[in-house]
């Protein structure tokens, strides 16, 4: 959320805005120490590395928001969510890590901030450093745990997110299937909805839509950014100064940050940053190794993947691109600027769709040209299409066994206007029969598609097509 703020903050500076709407728009952020008394810190590389962290703020909310937003329960004086932002040397490119909170942790020494009492270094969940330590422990926890330099600290909570998500106006999310969650009363059919602060944070908070839990959470919450994001460059609030600095000044009280995050901070960075989109930015989950490492103690942690884990670290470190890098048809560096058609959101993956092709039709051909347009669709394709029986077909057909109805939807997403057929017995392969109304396919991807050696999405990959 923060970092959105800081994005849209500096596009409007690089608009020529600057300090006629930018200066004092930092007075009522909240201000932390957290690099105080620190040593031994890891290598500064190029470029700007932010630690974003959720905390739980129950304590914040009324109780009208408690009851309707399922935020019951005691504050836990912890991070609910902790992604590590790194912002390109050249201002091109902001790539955003997701940590588990349930990470496994080495703490280093420290003394506890609410009882007093000086602790030696020992095993953790990644959440827990703020508990026993605040922003200081948290941000020397992390370093630790990646080598990363952290520059800057944000932090955000319940009620600051849902803010800020209602001054933009809201946002819009797309899911491929209905998400319904008893525990945070999250209840989404499939297809494009416009969320407002209270829905949104059902929406980043939910846990249990799906079996990925933790994992599948922080995918959402990646979503939710890059749309965030989206709704900031295209709504109109950079284009509107009075506008803008209403919408600023409520992200930015709400918030708690370092002393060395100003306004003069945001407009030398704003000088490089010109047309920042959602394409600008990249998005990955830390890779994992195991997903319940028990820790005595403890109870049932994530383990990272040490050595991919590394080779992520040390590309921030580097300053290098975490997703394949974009050419832009005048040979600049963002090829997200091209005019291609979104792909359409599905359920599952194309590459996990077996189809065998047929030609329903009397045109010689239209089999093989089918299954070759599926199969650069993604689509796990025979590559032997058959002639159909019978007569010719005027509609291209889609057959299914009833237990691959979700992989029917992927493959009839990609072929608009298709008959849906169900065939007892038919198994794991779909049938597609075209007919004369074939035009081609239409480009689908699944919400976590994911690209490059570290698994990254690109903003324009996830938002709404």
């Amino acid at each position: 959320m923060r970092m959105a703020t800081t994005l849209s903050v500096l596009v409007l500076g690089a608009g020529g805005i600057g300090h006629a709407v930018v200066t004092g728009l930092d007075t009522g952020i909240s201000r932390v120490d957290p690099f105080k008394d620190m040593k031994n810190r890891p290598q500064a590389g190029n470029g700007m590395n932010v630690l974003v962290v959720g905390t739980d703020g129950r304590d914040r909310i009324t109780e009208e928001q408690r009851k309707e937003y399922r935020l019951g329960g005691e504050p836990c004086h912890c991070t609910d969510t902790v992604m590590l932002v790194h912002i390109s040397e050249d201002r091109d490119r902001a790539s955003v890590v997701s940590l588990p909170r349930d990470s496994y942790a080495e703490m280093p020494e420290h003394v506890d901030a609410t009882t007093g009492t000086v602790h030696q270094a020992h095993p953790v969940k990644l959440n827990a450093a703020y508990a026993e330590g605040g922003p200081g422990l948290t941000v020397r926890t992390v370093e630790s745990m990646t080598g990363v330099k952290i520059d800057h600290y944000l932090e955000v909570d319940f009620t600051s997110f849902m803010k800020t998500v209602d001054a933009v106006g809201g946002v819009q999310i797309c899911t491929a299937r209905p998400m319904k969650d008893a525990y945070t009363g999250l209840d989404l059919a499939a297809g494009p909805h416009e969320l407002s602060g209270g829905q949104a944070l059902q929406y980043v908070r939910a846990r249990h839509v799906d079996g990925a839990s933790d994992i599948g959470r922080m995918q959402r919450q990646q979503r939710f950014l890059a749309a965030l994001i989206d709704r900031v460059t295209t709504g109109g609030v950079l284009l509107n100064p009075v506008r803008f600095r209403q919408v600023a000044t409520t992200m930015l009280t709400s918030v708690r940050a370092d002393r060395g995050f100003g306004t003069e901070q945001i407009l030398a960075l704003a000088k490089g940053m010109r047309g920042f989109t959602p394409a600008s930015s990249e998005f990955v989950s830390v890779p994992i190794g195991e997903m319940s490492f028990p820790v005595k103690g403890i109870g049932q942690t994530v383990k990272w993947d040490a050595p991919k884990a590394q080779k992520l670290f040390q590309a921030l470190r580097d300053d290098q691109p975490l997703t394949p890098h974009k050419v832009a048809p005048n040979g600049g560096p963002k090829a997200a600027a091209t005019s291609a058609p979104k792909p359409a959101v599905v359920d599952v993956a194309p590459k996990r769709v077996r189809v065998q092709v047929y030609n329903g039709t009397r045109t010689d051909g239209l089999g093989r040209k089918v299954d070759d347009a599926l199969r650069a669709t993604g689509f796990d394709t025979t590559r032997a299409p058959r002639t159909g029986d019978g007569a010719e077909r005027a509609r291209t057909l889609v057959e299914y066994d009833p237990g691959w109805d979700r992989s029917a939807k992927s493959l009839a997403a990609a072929l608009p206007g298709a008959e849906l057929r169900a065939v007892k017995g038919l198994g794991g392969t779909l049938r597609v029969t075209a007919g004369l109304d074939y035009k081609g396919v239409t480009p689908v991807r699944a919400e976590e598609a994911s690209q490059g050696p570290f698994q990254a999405v690109t903003g324009d990959e996830v938002v709404c097509p």
